[in-house]
Protein backbone atom coordinates (compact mmCIF):
# COMPACT_ATOMS: atom_id res chain seq x y z
CA UNK A 1 0.00 0.00 0.00
CA UNK A 2 1.85 3.28 -0.81
CA UNK A 3 1.36 6.12 1.55
CA UNK A 4 -1.71 8.47 1.65
CA UNK A 5 -1.43 12.48 1.45
CA UNK A 6 -0.89 12.62 5.03
CA UNK A 7 1.91 10.25 5.33
CA UNK A 8 3.31 12.00 2.67
CA UNK A 9 2.67 15.74 4.67
CA UNK A 10 4.19 13.47 7.80
CA UNK A 11 7.27 12.59 6.30
CA UNK A 12 8.11 16.36 4.75
CA UNK A 13 8.21 17.31 8.43
CA UNK A 14 9.95 14.57 9.31
CA UNK A 15 12.29 15.39 7.03
CA UNK A 16 12.54 18.93 8.71
CA UNK A 17 12.47 17.47 11.67
CA UNK A 18 15.77 15.31 11.50
CA UNK A 19 17.65 18.49 10.24
CA UNK A 20 17.46 19.88 13.59
CA UNK A 21 19.51 16.92 14.84
CA UNK A 22 23.56 17.31 14.42
CA UNK A 23 25.44 15.47 11.61
CA UNK A 24 27.83 13.06 12.89
CA UNK A 25 28.46 9.91 13.52
CA UNK A 26 25.08 8.84 13.24
CA UNK A 27 22.43 9.74 10.63
CA UNK A 28 19.95 12.55 11.02
CA UNK A 29 15.92 10.84 11.62
CA UNK A 30 13.33 12.42 11.95
CA UNK A 31 9.65 10.49 12.87
CA UNK A 32 5.57 11.82 13.03
CA UNK A 33 3.25 9.52 14.91
CA UNK A 34 -0.14 10.06 13.28
CA UNK A 35 -3.72 8.26 14.43
CA UNK A 36 -6.09 6.66 12.28
CA UNK A 37 -7.49 9.83 10.95
CA UNK A 38 -3.92 11.35 9.42
CA UNK A 39 -3.74 13.68 12.55
CA UNK A 40 -0.23 14.01 14.21
CA UNK A 41 0.09 12.30 17.62
CA UNK A 42 3.64 13.61 18.15
CA UNK A 43 6.56 14.29 16.67
CA UNK A 44 10.67 13.18 17.66
CA UNK A 45 14.45 13.45 16.20
CA UNK A 46 17.20 11.97 17.02
CA UNK A 47 19.58 14.48 18.87
CA UNK A 48 23.29 12.83 18.55
CA UNK A 49 24.94 9.62 19.68
CA UNK A 50 23.63 7.90 22.92
CA UNK A 51 20.27 10.10 22.96
CA UNK A 52 17.42 8.52 21.64
CA UNK A 53 16.20 7.65 18.13
CA UNK A 54 13.19 9.81 16.77
CA UNK A 55 10.68 6.91 16.72
CA UNK A 56 11.28 6.27 20.55
CA UNK A 57 11.27 10.58 20.92
CA UNK A 58 8.23 10.41 19.75
CA UNK A 59 6.75 7.90 21.66
CA UNK A 60 7.80 9.10 25.05
CA UNK A 61 5.56 12.12 24.36
CA UNK A 62 2.74 9.69 24.36
CA UNK A 63 0.87 8.30 27.57
CA UNK A 64 0.84 4.29 27.67
CA UNK A 65 -1.02 2.75 24.56
CA UNK A 66 -1.71 6.22 22.95
CA UNK A 67 0.41 4.77 19.81
CA UNK A 68 -2.51 1.20 19.54
CA UNK A 69 -3.04 0.96 16.35
CA UNK A 70 -1.04 4.51 14.92
CA UNK A 71 1.23 4.72 12.42
CA UNK A 72 4.71 5.98 12.37
CA UNK A 73 6.16 7.71 9.87
CA UNK A 74 10.31 8.41 9.91
CA UNK A 75 12.77 8.78 6.91
CA UNK A 76 14.99 6.19 7.69
CA UNK A 77 13.78 2.38 8.43
CA UNK A 78 13.45 1.81 11.93
CA UNK A 79 16.99 0.16 13.20
CA UNK A 80 16.60 -3.94 14.25
CA UNK A 81 19.95 -3.95 16.82
CA UNK A 82 20.90 -2.84 20.54
CA UNK A 83 23.97 -0.11 20.51
CA UNK A 84 23.53 2.61 22.99
CA UNK A 85 19.84 1.87 22.38
CA UNK A 86 17.31 -0.70 21.99
CA UNK A 87 16.31 -1.41 18.77
CA UNK A 88 13.58 0.91 17.36
CA UNK A 89 11.59 -1.97 15.66
CA UNK A 90 11.03 -3.90 18.91
CA UNK A 91 10.15 -0.34 20.62
CA UNK A 92 7.85 0.38 17.83
CA UNK A 93 6.41 -3.15 18.33
CA UNK A 94 5.96 -2.89 22.04
CA UNK A 95 3.94 0.11 21.60
CA UNK A 96 1.19 -1.40 19.37
CA UNK A 97 1.90 0.64 16.03
CA UNK A 98 0.13 -0.69 13.38
CA UNK A 99 1.78 0.96 10.26
CA UNK A 100 4.88 2.17 9.69
CA UNK A 101 6.04 4.37 6.71
CA UNK A 102 9.87 5.16 5.99
CA UNK A 103 11.66 6.80 3.65
CA UNK A 104 15.29 5.16 3.08
CA UNK A 105 16.58 1.73 4.01
CA UNK A 106 18.59 0.87 6.57
CA UNK A 107 22.45 -0.20 4.41
CA UNK A 108 24.11 -0.91 7.92
CA UNK A 109 24.77 -4.46 8.53
CA UNK A 110 23.98 -4.56 12.02
CA UNK A 111 21.10 -2.00 11.90
CA UNK A 112 19.14 -3.41 9.11
CA UNK A 113 16.89 -5.46 8.69
CA UNK A 114 13.89 -3.16 10.56
CA UNK A 115 11.23 -4.06 8.35
CA UNK A 116 11.32 -7.25 8.29
CA UNK A 117 10.88 -7.37 12.05
CA UNK A 118 8.51 -5.33 11.81
CA UNK A 119 6.48 -7.61 9.02
CA UNK A 120 6.99 -10.30 11.12
CA UNK A 121 5.43 -8.79 14.22
CA UNK A 122 2.29 -8.19 12.17
CA UNK A 123 2.92 -4.64 11.82
CA UNK A 124 2.17 -2.78 7.91
CA UNK A 125 5.28 -1.88 6.71
CA UNK A 126 5.41 0.75 3.56
CA UNK A 127 9.03 1.43 2.26
CA UNK A 128 10.18 4.06 -0.06
CA UNK A 129 8.36 7.22 0.39
CA UNK A 130 9.63 10.60 -0.59
CA UNK A 131 13.22 8.17 -1.13
CA UNK A 132 15.07 10.56 -3.15
CA UNK A 133 14.53 13.60 -0.28
CA UNK A 134 15.38 11.13 2.59
CA UNK A 135 18.50 10.04 0.59
CA UNK A 136 19.44 13.63 -0.42
CA UNK A 137 19.27 14.06 3.65
CA UNK A 138 21.33 11.01 4.45
CA UNK A 139 23.74 11.29 1.42
CA UNK A 140 27.30 11.53 3.64
CA UNK A 141 26.29 9.23 6.52
CA UNK A 142 24.57 6.53 3.33
CA UNK A 143 28.27 6.76 1.53
CA UNK A 144 30.08 6.03 4.44
CA UNK A 145 27.48 2.95 5.40
CA UNK A 146 27.57 1.77 1.54
CA UNK A 147 30.76 2.30 0.77
CA UNK A 148 32.75 2.78 3.85
CA UNK A 149 34.57 6.14 2.89
CA UNK A 150 33.52 9.57 2.94
CA UNK A 151 31.01 11.56 0.83
CA UNK A 152 32.52 13.09 -1.80
CA UNK A 153 31.65 16.53 -3.53
CA UNK A 154 33.98 18.02 -6.58
CA UNK A 155 33.63 21.48 -7.10
CA UNK A 156 35.32 23.54 -9.65
CA UNK A 157 34.70 26.85 -11.29
CA UNK A 158 35.03 27.48 -15.01
CA UNK A 159 34.69 30.39 -17.49
CA UNK A 160 31.79 29.30 -20.46
CA UNK A 161 34.19 27.80 -22.48
CA UNK A 162 35.61 25.19 -19.92
CA UNK A 163 38.95 27.43 -18.81
CA UNK A 164 39.69 27.36 -14.94
CA UNK A 165 42.41 30.25 -15.19
CA UNK A 166 43.98 32.21 -18.10
CA UNK A 167 47.43 31.79 -19.27
CA UNK A 168 48.94 33.25 -16.81
CA UNK A 169 47.47 31.32 -14.08
CA UNK A 170 45.26 33.97 -12.93
CA UNK A 171 41.42 32.74 -11.71
CA UNK A 172 40.29 35.71 -9.42
CA UNK A 173 37.82 35.64 -9.62
CA UNK A 174 35.78 33.62 -12.59
CA UNK A 175 32.81 33.82 -11.14
CA UNK A 176 30.46 36.50 -8.49
CA UNK A 177 29.69 37.33 -5.64
CA UNK A 178 26.54 35.11 -5.20
CA UNK A 179 28.17 32.29 -6.73
CA UNK A 180 30.82 32.12 -4.00
CA UNK A 181 28.98 32.87 -1.16
CA UNK A 182 27.14 29.45 -2.34
CA UNK A 183 30.67 27.83 -2.27
CA UNK A 184 31.24 29.21 1.00
CA UNK A 185 28.12 27.84 2.66
CA UNK A 186 28.49 24.74 1.07
CA UNK A 187 32.36 24.90 2.64
CA UNK A 188 30.75 25.26 5.99
CA UNK A 189 28.56 22.18 5.72
CA UNK A 190 31.78 19.66 5.03
CA UNK A 191 34.23 17.67 7.33
CA UNK A 192 37.41 18.78 5.19
CA UNK A 193 37.77 20.29 2.08
CA UNK A 194 41.15 19.56 0.10
CA UNK A 195 43.49 20.94 -2.14
CA UNK A 196 46.58 20.02 -4.15
CA UNK A 197 49.77 22.13 -3.35
CA UNK A 198 49.10 23.47 -7.17
CA UNK A 199 46.34 25.62 -6.02
CA UNK A 200 47.70 25.98 -2.66
CA UNK A 201 50.89 28.23 -3.91
CA UNK A 202 49.32 29.55 -6.75
CA UNK A 203 45.79 30.92 -5.11
CA UNK A 204 47.22 30.87 -1.55
CA UNK A 205 43.67 29.89 -0.58
CA UNK A 206 42.74 30.23 3.03
CA UNK A 207 40.03 27.34 2.95
CA UNK A 208 37.56 28.85 5.17
CA UNK A 209 34.30 28.94 5.01
CA UNK A 210 33.52 32.73 4.78
CA UNK A 211 30.02 34.32 4.72
CA UNK A 212 29.36 37.52 2.64
CA UNK A 213 30.33 40.15 5.27
CA UNK A 214 33.73 38.26 5.35
CA UNK A 215 33.34 36.79 8.96
CA UNK A 216 33.90 32.95 9.48
CA UNK A 217 30.88 30.53 9.39
CA UNK A 218 30.61 28.74 13.18
CA UNK A 219 31.48 25.44 11.07
CA UNK A 220 34.89 25.48 9.74
CA UNK A 221 36.28 22.39 7.37
CA UNK A 222 38.98 20.82 8.45
CA UNK A 223 42.13 21.49 5.27
CA UNK A 224 43.35 18.78 3.55
CA UNK A 225 46.43 19.13 1.66
CA UNK A 226 48.14 16.65 -1.37
CA UNK A 227 51.01 16.86 -3.12
CA UNK A 228 54.94 16.20 -2.17
CA UNK A 229 55.61 20.58 -2.29
CA UNK A 230 56.23 22.42 1.02
CA UNK A 231 53.77 24.64 1.87
CA UNK A 232 55.20 27.80 3.10
CA UNK A 233 55.30 29.14 6.24
CA UNK A 234 53.54 32.24 5.09
CA UNK A 235 50.75 30.21 3.26
CA UNK A 236 46.93 31.64 4.76
CA UNK A 237 46.14 28.06 5.50
CA UNK A 238 48.49 28.64 8.00
CA UNK A 239 45.75 30.84 9.69
CA UNK A 240 42.85 28.45 9.32
CA UNK A 241 41.49 27.80 12.66
CA UNK A 242 41.94 24.31 12.30
CA UNK A 243 45.57 22.38 12.21
CA UNK A 244 46.51 21.42 7.82
CA UNK A 245 46.82 18.00 7.37
CA UNK A 246 49.28 18.11 4.36
CA UNK A 247 49.36 14.46 2.53
CA UNK A 248 52.35 14.40 0.60
CA UNK A 249 52.89 10.41 0.55
CA UNK A 250 51.18 7.61 -1.38
CA UNK A 251 49.37 7.40 -4.44
CA UNK A 252 45.55 7.41 -3.45
CA UNK A 253 44.74 8.10 -7.50
CA UNK A 254 46.44 5.35 -9.39
CA UNK A 255 44.60 4.49 -12.57
CA UNK A 256 44.69 1.53 -11.74
CA UNK A 257 43.45 -0.93 -8.63
CA UNK A 258 46.07 -1.95 -6.13
CA UNK A 259 45.93 1.06 -4.03
CA UNK A 260 45.52 -0.52 -0.67
CA UNK A 261 41.91 0.98 0.71
CA UNK A 262 43.82 1.59 4.34
CA UNK A 263 46.49 3.49 2.80
CA UNK A 264 44.28 5.75 1.01
CA UNK A 265 43.24 9.44 2.09
CA UNK A 266 39.84 9.02 1.88
CA UNK A 267 40.24 6.27 4.70
CA UNK A 268 42.65 8.42 6.81
CA UNK A 269 39.74 11.31 7.23
CA UNK A 270 37.21 8.45 7.62
CA UNK A 271 39.12 7.25 10.60
CA UNK A 272 39.52 10.94 12.43
CA UNK A 273 35.53 11.24 11.72
CA UNK A 274 35.52 12.77 8.30
CA UNK A 275 32.24 11.84 6.50
CA UNK A 276 31.64 14.67 3.94
CA UNK A 277 34.93 15.64 2.11
CA UNK A 278 34.46 18.85 -0.12
CA UNK A 279 36.67 19.06 -3.01
CA UNK A 280 38.33 21.98 -4.29
CA UNK A 281 41.83 21.47 -5.36
CA UNK A 282 42.05 22.72 -8.95
CA UNK A 283 42.25 20.41 -12.16
CA UNK A 284 44.89 17.88 -11.26
CA UNK A 285 42.91 16.83 -8.01
CA UNK A 286 39.71 17.44 -9.22
CA UNK A 287 40.12 14.65 -12.25
CA UNK A 288 42.25 12.88 -10.28
CA UNK A 289 39.26 12.04 -7.92
CA UNK A 290 37.08 11.90 -11.20
CA UNK A 291 39.43 9.18 -12.90
CA UNK A 292 39.21 6.91 -9.92
CA UNK A 293 35.61 7.23 -9.43
CA UNK A 294 35.63 8.93 -6.15
CA UNK A 295 33.26 11.10 -6.76
CA UNK A 296 29.96 11.20 -5.48
CA UNK A 297 28.85 15.08 -6.07
CA UNK A 298 29.77 17.35 -8.58
CA UNK A 299 29.52 21.19 -8.50
CA UNK A 300 30.13 23.06 -11.77
CA UNK A 301 29.68 27.10 -11.04
CA UNK A 302 29.93 28.00 -15.00
CA UNK A 303 30.36 31.95 -15.49
CA UNK A 304 29.14 34.04 -18.39
CA UNK A 305 33.25 34.49 -19.93
CA UNK A 306 35.40 33.57 -22.18
CA UNK A 307 39.24 33.03 -21.97
CA UNK A 308 40.05 30.90 -24.07
CA UNK A 309 43.96 29.51 -24.81
CA UNK A 310 47.02 31.97 -24.75
CA UNK A 311 48.13 32.92 -27.80
CA UNK A 312 51.02 30.84 -27.20
CA UNK A 313 48.75 27.76 -27.24
CA UNK A 314 49.04 28.04 -22.99
CA UNK A 315 45.46 26.67 -22.38
CA UNK A 316 43.87 25.99 -18.46
CA UNK A 317 41.20 23.88 -18.39
CA UNK A 318 38.56 23.51 -15.67
CA UNK A 319 39.43 19.41 -15.90
CA UNK A 320 42.77 17.32 -16.44
CA UNK A 321 42.78 13.75 -18.34
CA UNK A 322 40.24 11.95 -16.98
CA UNK A 323 41.30 8.21 -19.05
CA UNK A 324 38.38 9.37 -21.63
CA UNK A 325 40.46 7.26 -24.60
CA UNK A 326 37.49 7.38 -26.82
CA UNK A 327 34.22 8.50 -26.34
CA UNK A 328 32.91 5.11 -24.93
CA UNK A 329 35.02 5.46 -22.16
CA UNK A 330 33.18 9.10 -21.61
CA UNK A 331 31.57 9.56 -17.74
CA UNK A 332 28.36 10.09 -17.85
CA UNK A 333 26.61 12.65 -15.05
CA UNK A 334 22.58 12.97 -14.21
CA UNK A 335 22.10 16.49 -13.56
CA UNK A 336 20.35 17.03 -10.24
CA UNK A 337 19.01 21.09 -10.48
CA UNK A 338 20.50 23.72 -12.60
CA UNK A 339 20.26 27.04 -10.55
CA UNK A 340 21.15 30.45 -11.47
CA UNK A 341 23.25 32.36 -9.01
CA UNK A 342 23.61 36.16 -9.46
CA UNK A 343 24.99 36.06 -13.20
CA UNK A 344 26.42 32.67 -12.98
CA UNK A 345 25.19 29.14 -13.61
CA UNK A 346 25.48 26.21 -10.58
CA UNK A 347 25.05 22.58 -12.52
CA UNK A 348 25.05 19.58 -9.20
CA UNK A 349 25.30 16.49 -10.95
CA UNK A 350 25.71 12.56 -9.79
CA UNK A 351 28.27 9.97 -11.84
CA UNK A 352 25.65 8.12 -13.48
CA UNK A 353 26.22 4.84 -11.85
CA UNK A 354 25.63 6.38 -8.46
CA UNK A 355 22.60 8.96 -9.64
CA UNK A 356 20.08 9.91 -6.64
CA UNK A 357 17.61 8.76 -8.83
CA UNK A 358 18.26 5.38 -6.85
CA UNK A 359 17.98 4.36 -3.77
Amino acid sequence: MSATDAEQAAMRRALALAQKGPRGVNPQVGAVILDASGAVLSEGWHRGAGTAHAEVDALSKLTPGAARGATAVVTLEPCNHTGRTGPCAEALIAAGVGRVVYAVDDPGRASSGGADRLRAAGVEVAAGTLAREGAALLDSWLTVQRLGRPHVTVKWAQSLDGRAAAADGTSQWITGPDARADVHRRRSEADAIVVGTGTLLADDPALTARRPDGSLYERQPVPVVLGARAIPDAAAIRSHPHPVLHRDGGNLFAEHAGTAESDSVLAELRARGVQRVFVEGGPTIASAFLRAGLADEILAYIAPTLIGAGMDGTDRPALGGLGVATIADQHHLTVASIDRLGEDLLIVAHPASTSKETV
